[in-house]
């Protein structure tokens, strides 16, 4: 196969089946440290691309194999929403999916362009990469194009959050020295304030990563995202972190954490000692703590006091 990969299973989406839009060559707006595709000149195109019929064949092809499919990911080697054909490729999708959802992987740059946000508005969920607040730090991290703005990129989440009916996801990767600072996360919870995504995954590197880079812990991952309010917010990680100490907390102290910070259920187990397990699922039992599913992804949550 050419175009398509996988499935994998995924903890956020589900049994997921990629499509890769620039099997060739990367491409993309980025240069980002953290990638795990070889280092390569941001570029605002995809050369030769492919054009959608022979996409969409795979696709029928994989459908016909793999008939427990959660999602279909749109992606690319690179920068997905740079493919030309994108809108045909998605309406042609929407009519073999059969219960499939559609998703995509994008890293937000082009999202100030009406056009494209409405082709992403047909899509059942879209996650938007949001690594930096600043330029400063958006230029260290992500190495975007020349002229690309980390505002035009926020107002232009702002502007598809408004228009979008879907479920809207937004990424954060946490590098090391770069974007680990509780300064860099006040300003992208002011972004995510007024972006109001359903919800916020937060992560670090976990592959080998194009440049000498290095991820932070489990246990400080956790540190920023309470920088991060009143949003559903998963902390993504593939392995337990044994770094990452046991938190004991009383009721109320639980249920204040909640109202402001929801937690997944991976999160609990890795987070909270047993005893404060033991209260939680109390609390739940008295209806002061409710389960609230997004996407794959269920959360903890608890009213304001």
């Amino acid at each position: 196969m050419r175009y398509t990969f996988g499935p994998i299973n995924s903890r956020r989406f589900g049994r997921s089946l990629g499509i890769d839009l620039s099997p060739g060559t990367k491409s993309c707006t980025f240069d980002c440290l953290y990638c795990e595709l070889a280092p390569a000149k941001p570029t605002g195109k995809i050369p030769d691309p492919p054009p959608p019929e022979p996409i969409l064949h795979e696709v029928r092809q994989q459908l016909a194999r793999f008939r427990d499919l959660d999602v279909l990911t749109i992606t690319a080697n690179g920068e997905p929403t740079l493919y030309p054909y994108l809108d045909q490729l998605i309406e042609g999708l929407h009519q073999i999916k059969g219960k499939s959802q559609l998703l995509i992987l994008s890293n937000a740059s082009r999202i100030i362009n009406p056009s494209l946000r409405a082709s992403l508005a047909k899509l059942d969920m879209v996650k938007l990469s949001l690594d930096c607040a600043t330029q400063r730090c958006f230029q260290r991290l992500d190495r975007p194009m020349k002229g690309i703005k980390i505002q035009s990129i926020i107002q232009g989440m702002e502007r598809f959050r408004q228009e979008y009916r879907g479920m809207l996801i937004i990424e954060i990767l946490v590098v090391q020295g770069i974007n680990d600072k509780e300064s860099e996360f006040r300003a992208l919870n002011e972004a995510l304030q007024r972006i109001r995504p359903d919800r916020v995954d937060i992560g670090t590197i976990d592959r080998p990563p194009a440049y000498r880079v290095a991820p932070v812990t489990y246990q400080r991952l956790f540190e920023l995202s309470r920088s991060i309010h009143n949003l559903p917010l998963a902390i993504l990680t593939r392995h337990t972190d044994q770094t990452a100490s046991p938190i004991t907390l009383t009721s109320q102290e639980l249920l204040h954490l909640l109202a402001h910070r929801p937690l997944s259920q991976e999160d609990v187990h890795i987070l909270l000692a047993p005893e404060t397990r033991n209260l939680l699922q109390e609390l739940v039992n008295q209806g002061r703590v409710w389960l609230e599913q997004r996407g794959k992804i269920s959360f903890y949550r608890a009213k304001s006091s």
